[in-house]
């Protein structure tokens, strides 16, 4: 195992970004998908090194097509929907095996539908997002060979440098980190500017919902696990954002996400891994606040569900997943997700 910082996983975000808050969660690649060392030296893993560069691009794509109210499916007579992109960009440095530091630059996409009083109102919003700086550290690591292997040298007797591959390995991390205002907030600025009208179909897409960036300095806080057994493994992760006041009087609420399930790896080398895990993920996130007043078309707990498929090569590492929503239990009229995808590709310099 080249360094265990590598366990960070993708949740969306990454890890997990999940939810229709659609700016939550910072992803943190995964480096090499193999939570497996095959090394020369079995004292290696405790005191290697593990220093050096990465970087990364991380893609979220996900579809709003689905009207609720407080929680019920609703018709949606206007086709009004919304497809977000979210581009992440991170470049990291591994300062040894225990504590590495990443910037992640999000790039936005988003077009949308959506009717404004009786007519129809069609574009697209795009730009930088708010940008954020993690660091990660190893809190905890173990590993146990249940039956041990020994190499030979060209003479024929033992090697003390037997080469070996752990049985089981167990490893849990912390991150912390800050989110910068950095990405343009001005769709805030329509809340100040809504209005009913009646007889006219209403809209579930509004300025929060549109916006690049939140407005407000926030703290990242969250954990990740791994356990492996032979080819079988477990990974979970949760990310919790603490809001900070935002701009033109709105502020966000905090927002808890989680992720976390079983897989398998089909091919397991020193040099590449083939895997499969069904991930469960999801998030709770209270109603946001307008001129110090909860806006009740904002809070949303959700529950997804669908595979992931990680790979590693050399350097470089890839993961794609789809989460498809099992539950929503969300709060006023809320166009919600209908499926995600999310996709990853990190290299090791």
């Amino acid at each position: 195992m080249k360094t265990i910082i590598s366990f960070c996983i993708l949740y969306a975000f990454a890890a997990s970004s999940a939810g229709a808050c659609d700016l939550c969660g910072c992803y943190t690649p995964q480096l090499q998908t193999d939570n497996v060392s095959t090394l020369t030296e079995p004292t290696a893993v405790m005191h290697g090194g593990g220093s050096g560069l990465y970087g990364a691009i991380g893609e979220q794509f996900t579809h709003f097509g689905t009207v609720m109210v407080d929680g019920r499916e609703v018709a949606n007579p206007t086709g009004q929907h919304e497809e977000s992109s979210i581009t992440q960009i991170v470049a990291g440095y591994s300062f040894n095996r225990w504590l590495s530091v990443q910037v992640n630059v999000p790039l936005i996409y988003r077009s949308f539908k959506r009717p404004e009083g009786f007519a129809i109102d069609q574009g697209t919003e795009s730009g930088l997002g708010d940008v954020s700086v993690l660091a990660k550290a190893v809190l905890f690591h173990k590993e146990a060979l249940f039956a041990r292997k020994e190499s030979f040298s060209n003479d024929g007797k033992p090697s003390l440098q037997a080469n070996y591959e752990p049985d089981l390995t167990v490893s849990a991390l912390l991150l912390a980190g800050v989110k910068f205002p950095t990405g343009d907030s001005s769709r805030l600025k329509e809340e100040f500017n809504e209005l009913d009208i009646a007889g006219a179909p209403p809209s579930g897409i509004h300025g929060h919902d549109l916006t690049l960036g939140t407005g407000s300095f926030d703290g990242i806080f969250g954990g990740q696990a791994s356990l492996r057994y032979k080819n079988l493994f477990f990974e979970a992760d949760v990310q919790f954002t603490l809001r900070g006041d935002g701009l033109y009087s709105y502020s966000f609420a905090n927002d808890l996400t989680w992720s976390g399930g079983p897989g398998y790896y089909f091919i397991r080398r020193r040099d590449s891994v083939f895997g499969l895990q069904f991930v469960v993920s999801g998030e709770h996130k209270d109603t946001d606040r307008f001129q110090g007043r909860p806006a009740v078309d904002t809070g949303i707990t959700s529950i997804f569900l669908g595979p992931r498929i990680v790979a590693s090569i050399g350097r470089f590492s890839g993961e794609v997943g789809v989460d498809i929503p099992i539950s929503i239990d969300n709060t006023a009229l809320q166009v919600v997700p209908d499926y995600r995808i999310r996709a990853g590709l990190s290299v090791r310099f």
